[in-house]
């Protein structure tokens, strides 16, 4: 079985990242999907994140009716800053009949070569990248053999534009699933 390990801090989780999540099943590109919510990536400021168990309750609530897509928290238990080749090594060692593929933006591949021992990942693990706006794309790392460039819906989703509408006071039903929508609006979370 393939698995999609979509990683993110899902700060807050919101429609863009599960329609891509449903297209990867709906192809048939993965078997299942694992949401990896991530405490601190390395490359983000740790500031601006909800709290942990804040994030990982809203992708729970997001993904509850989906048997195909799990929520993981594994990061959370491990060293801190997150890098995604500790958590690939630690995920192999505890699934080692399971075959990891990694989720991510187009924006992700272009940072790809800052990240921790990214040469083992791209030798190791396939990586099924989906584009996004304002990202180019066409470097020397899209010829990799281990890279996918999916032909997923381009949206214009972001969770830093949910948390500017959260804060000015607008509304950002229709672009949460409606249970994250309804926790939004009875919390204080991004207020």
């Amino acid at each position: 079985m393939l698995v999609g390990l979509f990683f993110g801090s899902f700060n807050p989780i919101h429609n863009g990242h599960l329609i891509i999540a449903q297209y990867l099943l709906n192809e048939l590109v993965v078997d299942q999907i694992w949401l990896i919510v991530s405490p601190h990536n390395p490359l983000k400021e740790k500031s601006s994140l909800a709290k942990d168990y804040d994030r990982l309750h809203l992708v729970r609530l997001a993904t509850e009716d989906n048997p195909k897509i799990k929520v993981s928290n594994i990061e959370f238990n491990l060293p801190k800053p997150s890098y995604t080749i500790d958590t690939l090594t630690h995920l192999k060692e505890k699934y080692p009949e399971q075959e990891f593929a990694l989720i991510m933006g187009g924006d992700n591949l272009v940072s790809l070569p800052k990240w921790k021992n990214y040469e083992l990942i791209l030798r190791d693990y396939r990586i099924l990248v989906y584009k996004r706006p304002s990202y180019k794309t066409d470097f020397e790392l899209l010829n990799h053999p281990n890279i996918i460039i999916l032909n997923a819906p381009l949206l214009e989703i972001s969770s830093t534009m949910i948390r500017d509408l959260i804060h000015r006071g607008k509304s950002v039903q229709y672009l949460v699933p409606e249970k994250v929508f309804e926790e939004l609006s009875s919390s204080k979370l991004y207020h």
